[in-house]
């Protein structure tokens, strides 16, 4: 079966990494209970590579940031915007959605919606 994930790259101060995982495991829950198939939060471990472009020179982070990388995966579009919809209306999601309070800048967040090529 095709799914549809969608996926975002976020600099996080280092000091809000703890901050940043209580508002994603509440975050998890709520797209799991409105049907997301799957949802992760990863937090940068291995930045320093040479393979390719290292994630924090790509997006640009401080010396005192970090990467989180994440997906959340959906049956197909039609479903993401679905559950996207509802998700939009919670009222717990704007709890947590404060401008004031946000362990990083929405601003500087990479996001996109993606078909997937390969599954294996």
């Amino acid at each position: 079966m095709a799914h549809y994930v969608d996926g975002f790259v976020i600099p996080l101060p280092k000091n809000k990494v703890d901050a940043y995982r209580r508002m994603a495991t509440k975050a998890a829950k709520i797209w799991r209970e409105y049907g997301a198939l799957d949802y992760k939060e990863c937090v940068g471990d291995d930045l320093n590579t040479e393979m390719a472009m290292p994630f924090p020179k790509g997006i640009k982070s401080k010396p005192d940031e970090t990467v989180v990388f994440s997906w959340i995966v959906y049956k197909s579009r039609a479903h993401r915007d679905k559950v996207n919809a509802k998700i939009m209306k919670d009222p717990r999601i704007a709890a947590m959605c404060d401008p004031k309070d946000m362990p990083f800048d929405c601003k500087r967040m990479l996001y996109g919606g993606f078909k997937v090529l390969v599954s294996a």
